[in-house]
């Protein structure tokens, strides 16, 4: 009679049990989509964050053959969607459609943060690149960056300016270190929630993103003193950069299609290919731009090249600005 040793028997057990998760991995693969997609939005309906999902919710599903919803999870500055993100199923029907830059962001300035970006995050599709701007409302008398900082040295500690996202908070926190600002950080939910302040006066100035920016800009509300990307973006090629002001940074966010790290390749090259073929089109393209965005089309792996890099600098930018972790 012919022994095998129980060592021999584990390894051809556990290299049958690879053998068969790959082929159950590629079957899986190859009926993708095979139920309703879902696209987690960080932020409330309306928000401009959510108008951005929504509409590559709606441009994505012809693509898919398959019913794509957008749920809203909103908090904890998008870290909630992110941790129902990456704990949902690893096959494709659950995308979180957000700013990478806040997932880094996030993964340092959230103690004790349940989620590992670096581990457990993966980047399958760029959307666009975005600059935060430096706001005044047009009921101010501030018409220049300049003019700002001149009069908020005048007003030291009783200056005060509007924040939401982590952006808008290290913006806030560079700009008043690098001008000897005193200014008080006021935190809101939401940009809209800053405005009727900023109106009257309460609040001095605004961080905002690009999206209540060119909104509220459009709509005769805001004036955009400034933008903390490193060039000028061409959605507001007029609006000069904190760099050329005198205030060096390149603050850029980025949104993206995310999903759990141990998603099959095929399915996140399937995803990546469905954006990519949007943001090709002129509509996409006005779309970001109108929101002070541009279009950014890449492989998935520039996109985890660019977390990764974002995880390393976000810890340089909180100690910059002063912040700890909540």
């Amino acid at each position: 009679m012919r022994h095998v040793s129980l060592g021999r028997l584990s390894r051809a057990a556990a290299a049958l049990a690879l053998s068969c998760a790959a082929s159950v991995t590629a079957a899986g693969a190859q009926t993708y989509p095979s139920r309703d997609i879902v696209l987690l939005c960080a932020f409330p309906a309306g928000s401009g964050a959510d108008v951005i999902v929504r509409y590559f919710g709606e441009k994505v599903r012809p693509l898919t053959g398959r019913t794509v919803i957008v749920q809203n999870v909103p908090g904890a500055g998008g870290n909630i969607a992110a941790e129902q993100m990456v704990r949902s199923k690893p096959d494709g029907h659950t995308i979180f459609v957000h700013a990478g830059n806040t997932v880094a962001s996030n993964q340092h300035l959230i103690k004790n943060n349940p989620i590992d970006a670096a581990k457990q995050v993966r980047i399958a599709a760029t959307i666009n690149r975005q600059g935060f701007f430096v706001t005044a409302h047009t009921k101010s008398p501030w018409k220049t960056l300049a003019e700002l900082t001149e009069a908020m040295k005048a007003k030291g500690d009783k200056a005060t300016y509007a924040t939401t996202a982590n952006s808008g908070v290290i913006l806030g926190a560079l700009y008043a270190q690098k001008a000897g600002l005193s200014a008080v950080e006021v935190r809101y939910r939401m940009g809209p929630d800053s405005l009727k302040e900023m109106e009257t006066g309460r609040v001095d100035y605004g961080l905002h993103d690009p999206q209540i920016s060119m909104q509220e800009s459009r709509k005769g509300n805001l004036r955009l003193l400034a933008v903390a990307t490193g060039e000028r973006m061409k959605s507001t090629p007029d609006v000069p950069t904190m760099t050329e002001l005198g205030y060096p940074m390149d603050l850029q966010g980025w949104f993206a299609a995310m999903v759990p790290m141990q998603t099959p390749e095929p399915i996140v090259r399937q995803i990546n290919a469905w954006f990519n073929q949007v943001l090709e089109t002129k509509d996409a393209q006005e779309f970001l731009e109108a929101f002070g965005g541009e279009a950014w089309a890449s492989t998935p792996e520039v996109g985890q090249a660019r977390l990764e890099k974002d995880l390393v600098d976000w810890v340089d930018y909180i100690r910059a600005g002063g912040l700890t972790p909540q």
